[in-house]
């Protein structure tokens, strides 16, 4: 991998520098190098969700379960997404409330309907959808360790 490696020199203002270095220490940084890096990853990341490209999302919802019809509606909309749904986790909350986390995976915009079609269901009182690329299977060359089934 050091081969790979290229070296590209940054000007930056002092203090903006100053502040950065700050956030990378309290974030454990070791090296600004590493922080880049990520940022870059970041952007990338972003910008291929921007573009419609392959995702992998939770969608963490907390509904009242008394609703009439809820959990029912929100298994039949989770079936309907197929293969979309990779897997669900279901937490009761308290006497009213439980707590779904739904990992799907596709294009970003049909994750992003998905979510917003659950969110707005009567019952759900409130979630939040975390969506990120993932990787082109072309510019996926690392072992895991473990095998994809």
């Amino acid at each position: 991998m050091a081969a790979d490696l290229i070296r590209f020199g940054v000007a930056m203002d002092a203090d903006l520098l100053a502040r950065f270095d700050d956030h990378l220490a309290k974030r454990g940084y070791a090296t600004r190098s590493e922080a880049l890096r990520d940022l870059v990853r970041a952007e990338l990341a972003a910008a291929h969700v921007a573009d419609g490209g392959q995702t992998a999302a939770t969608l963490t919802v907390v509904y009242d379960h008394h609703v009439r019809e809820l959990t029912e509606k929100l298994t039949e909309m989770q079936h309907e997404l197929g293969e979309k749904v990779v897997s669900t986790l279901h937490v009761h909350l308290d006497h009213d409330h439980c707590l779904e986390v739904i990992v799907m995976k596709g294009a970003a915009a049909e994750i992003q309907r998905a979510a917003d079609r659950i969110l707005a269901t009567k019952g759900v009182e409130h979630g939040k959808l975390v969506i990120t690329a993932l990787p082109d299977a072309h510019h996926h060359h690392h072992h895991h360790g473990h095998e994809h089934r």
